[in-house]
């Protein structure tokens, strides 16, 4: 049984995967602007990766096993390769506001997929209604009528599309994480995780051809600076704080940082990003916030309800 973390120490892991997840939406627009993603999706995590490992090994960590690697390439090929990686290709063409949107989505899927897959209570129906208004938010986000300021890009609908294929390959692996072992040492872990999700993407771009469009003249520092923010703040921090909190809180509680992220996405992409904030995105952040609203509360009234 592991000993309960302070409350500071709670609190402050889900600062970061509220606001500083949230602020990485729009790195991610940054560094694919002028950097391929699969790429730019492997060196950051390889950073990351090597950075956690060195720190983990220099405060005395186990050594790692081949069975803790494996689960590691298992688990980085879900969350990393297929969630994040799907999320960097999809932003070459969606804003990261809307991508933010899309991704609130993520506390249904915890819900469906814990009870289905991994065994958890059956959704009562004030969950189910939530299921039904997330999905039909993020379908009128996707492929409605009116303000659709972007349509005209090229790829938009299968970005979206995309992206929400993503958020179920992160939810599957962040469910599968809870019963997976890598290591004792939540950094090593992570640390292995990252290396593995990173040689992935690597070998991914490579695949897809992106060697050639990697080209050090063409990138901005803009791309290079969003690229060690990601790395750093994204990665390090806001990552290892997702896969430290599945040990402690439950995973429909963490899944929270979901919709908090879209304000804080569109926000910064408005301020920052010069994206554009229109009807379409308001209604359907409305309808998706509510509709996991909805879910949350109804988990919430299970929780405290008097038992027996």
């Amino acid at each position: 049984m592991r000993d309960r973390p302070s409350r500071f120490a709670i609190l402050a892991a889900y600062a970061a995967i509220y606001f500083v997840w949230g602020s990485t939406y729009l790195g991610i627009r940054f560094t694919v602007e002028t950097m391929p993603p699969f790429l730019s999706g492997g060196l950051r995590f390889l950073a990351a990766g090597a950075a956690l490992f060195a720190w983990a090994w220099l405060r005395g960590a186990e050594r790692p096993t081949f069975a803790g690697w494996l689960n590691a390439a298992k688990l980085a090929s879900i969350m990393i390769l297929l969630g994040y990686g799907g999320v960097m290709w999809a932003e070459q063409v969606v804003p990261s506001g809307i991508a933010a949107l899309i991704i609130s989505v993520e506390p249904l899927w915890f819900f469906v997929l814990d009870w289905l897959v991994f065994r958890s209570a059956r959704p009562r129906l004030k969950e189910w209604a939530g299921l039904a208004l997330g999905f039909a938010g993020t379908l009128y986000l996707a492929f409605g009528e009116g303000g659709a300021s972007f349509e005209a890009v090229p790829g938009y609908r299968i970005g979206t599309f995309v992206i929400f294929i993503s958020t179920l390959a992160w939810v599957f692996g962040s469910l599968l994480s809870r019963k997976t072992r890598i290591a004792d040492s939540t950094l090593l872990g992570t640390g292995m995780q990252m290396l593995a999700g990173g040689i992935f993407l690597t070998a991914s771009g490579l695949a897809l051809g992106e060697g050639s469009r990697f080209l050090l003249s063409q990138i901005t520092l803009k791309s290079w600076l969003a690229l060690a923010y990601l790395s750093v703040f994204g990665s390090i921090v806001a990552f290892t704080a997702f896969v430290w909190l599945l040990k402690f809180e439950p995973a429909s509680r963490v899944s929270t940082h979901a919709f908090v992220n879209p304000v804080v996405a569109v926000f910064l992409g408005w301020i920052l990003g010069g994206e554009q904030i229109t009807s379409r995105m308001l209604v359907a952040a409305v309808v998706i916030v509510f509709s996991v609203t909805l879910i949350t509360l109804s988990k919430t009234e299970d929780e405290v309800r008097p038992q027996g």
